[in-house]
């Protein structure tokens, strides 16, 4: 089974190493930035993959696509942990028997795909996060 075309970039020619490097250093800064603002959900882990996204967006087509995606993916990971912070505020805190478990599944769950998606990228890969929102950040 094949995905739609909407959910398939488009593969550029090999990546070479730089490209890969950069590519890969897209998903792990989201590491640095999450640890480096680790209270109120990491926050900061968009702040990476935004940064390279603009830096090497018109440079390099692998980077770009990689950078997009790292910065979808972690918008999305933040966007989740607001609406589960929100939700604990919003039931005066009974919902945090619910939202601290949905939290760390997330947390977990994010850590183990950054950490995927850096590999992979660093191996010249595609990679396409399983689950996110799809912003049309930067697309022409």
């Amino acid at each position: 089974m094949s995905l739609p075309p909407e959910f398939v970039e488009p593969s550029p020619s090999l990546p070479g190493q730089s490209e890969r490097q950069w590519a890969a250093l897209a998903h792990a800064s989201a590491l640095l930035g999450a640890v480096i603002t680790g209270t109120w959900f990491g926050w900061g882990c968009f702040i990476g993959p935004l940064v390279i996204w603009l830096a090497k967006r018109d440079s390099m087509p692998f980077v770009a696509v990689q950078a997009r995606e790292a910065l979808n993916f972690n918008i999305t990971a933040v966007l989740v942990g607001l609406v589960l912070g929100l939700f604990t505020l919003v039931t005066f805190g009974i919902g945090a028997l619910l939202a601290v478990p949905l939290a760390l599944i997330v947390g977990l769950g994010w850590l183990v795909w950054v950490l995927v998606a850096t590999v992979k990228t660093h191996d010249g890969q595609d990679w396409r996060y399983p689950f996110m929102l799809r912003l049309e950040i930067g697309r022409a």
